[in-house]
């Protein structure tokens, strides 16, 4: 079994229990503590190694300090360090660590960072705890020589309390079943540290002693989510966020704003394009488009002044005429349609549709060639221009009509059908 604190980014305790591994509550990053007894500290000087030898070079240092064969031991170095400079070591049972380690990824999961419950780093201070039913009750001890676990049986923590200066200030605390021990020892009352209360401060740890061959893989995703925990979480970065938020903040209001003056603007033409349409139009009361109403009632007036239009027939005739090319004889029929003329015209090459195309483009026309005719209409501004076109094949019949070659219809051959009730007038 396990015991186990679910908590949130603001590092309050969600869920709290003790349990099979199995019963584990998800979380989007698990933490593993390291109790005190289970880790001894070292301080040195930090060799000046590559990082694929810096174990090889700690193992060597620490070769006389050791009880274990190197092999047996897992080192890891605590933040902060500096290649040449006295940096804290951690030593653990590797065989024992592999094994928890393990069993914790068994389901699939993953240790994201493994944690001392006792670092070396802080004021002096004692926790009495009891590392497991039956195993009697230790002392965690840390000063500026670094951590230390000493069983309170045999008067070993009695002795090393009675070393210390009378006067030295000591941080107590103690697990709630040691609370009265720990008062003893320290001639007054101790205030009680339940464990979930422990395992939330071992999280505000900023290291991670899964180093060298016990590093986690994925180590570019695991960097960017422990850099991230970091932003998010500790106090440091607290005016980066603040900064952020701020800016976010800024830029929010200065969009809004500036929205809000684009509608402004917005209005004021709109309200503008209507003033002036039902100034010119004085009879036009509702408005719901008032450059399409303005568009029809200009239209309305150039048909009442008899005036033709750009795609009425007589300006579609005239530009046709004088793109014509003049090796062609005269077109065999027209047909109209408001903005659309068709001559039925067969036999044209590609380069006499292409010049014809390129001359209707002054007038804002354009020509599409298909089998026996030509359809032309007016010219999208937005349409790329056309590709080439491809030779229509001549019709089989003979034509209608036959001039000398060069020459061009003075009139339309054939009648017009049919013509709109404004061309009429």
């Amino acid at each position: 079994e396990w015991d186990w604190v679910l908590v949130n980014d603001a590092q309050q305790v969600l869920q709290q229990g003790r349990g099979p591994l199995s019963a584990l509550p998800a979380a989007t990053s698990r933490l593993a503590v390291l109790p005190p007894q289970a880790m001894a500290w070292h301080r040195l000087d930090v060799p000046r190694a590559p990082a694929a030898r810096l174990r090889a070079a700690l193992a060597g240092l620490l070769e006389d300090a050791l009880l274990d064969d190197e092999a047996e031991v897992h080192f890891a170095l605590a933040p902060g360090w500096k290649a040449g400079e006295p940096g804290w070591v951690a030593a653990c049972h590797r065989p024992w660590l592999q094994a928890q380690l393990s069993a914790l990824e068994a389901d699939g999961g993953s240790v994201d960072r493994l944690l001392p419950a006792w670092a070396p780093e802080g004021p002096v201070a004692a926790h009495l705890f009891s590392p497991g039913e039956g195993q009697g009750h230790l002392m965690a001890w840390r000063d500026e020589h670094g951590p230390v676990c000493l069983p309170l049986a045999g008067g070993a923590a009695k002795a090393w309390l009675a070393g210390r200066p009378a006067d030295e200030a000591i941080a107590w605390s103690a697990a709630p079943d040691c609370a009265e021990e720990a008062a003893h020892l320290a001639g007054n009352t101790v205030a009680a540290r339940s464990l979930a209360q422990g395992l939330q401060a071992a999280a505000l740890w900023e290291g991670n002693l899964r180093q060298f061959d016990l590093a986690p893989q994925h180590r570019g995703s695991r960097l960017l989510r422990e850099a991230w925990r970091r932003f998010r979480t500790e106090r440091a970065w607290r005016p980066v966020r603040w900064g952020l938020v701020a800016l976010v903040a800024v830029q929010l209001v200065g969009l809004n704003a500036w929205a809000w003056q684009q509608r402004q603007a917005l209005a004021r033409q709109k309200a503008s394009v209507t003033a002036l349409l039902q100034g010119s139009f004085p009879h036009v009361r509702a408005v719901i488009d008032a450059p399409a109403q303005m568009g029809k009632e200009l239209e309305r007036l150039r048909a009442a002044a008899g005036r033709p239009g750009d795609t009425d027939l007589e300006p579609m005739l005239r530009a046709a005429d004088a793109a014509w090319p003049p090796s062609r004889g005269p077109a065999e029929s027209i047909r109209f349609e408001p903005g659309r003329l068709t001559l039925a015209s067969p036999g044209w090459t590609p380069p006499e549709v292409d010049g014809f195309r390129e001359r209707l483009r002054a007038f804002g026309l354009d020509a599409e060639a298909a089998p026996g005719r030509l359809v032309v209409a007016r010219l999208d501004p937005g349409r790329a221009p056309p590709a080439p076109a491809a030779a229509a094949p001549a019709l089989s019949r003979p034509p209608v009509s036959a001039a000398p070659a060069g020459a061009r219809p003075a009139a339309p051959p054939q009648p017009i059908q049919p013509v709109s009730e404004d061309d009429k007038s």
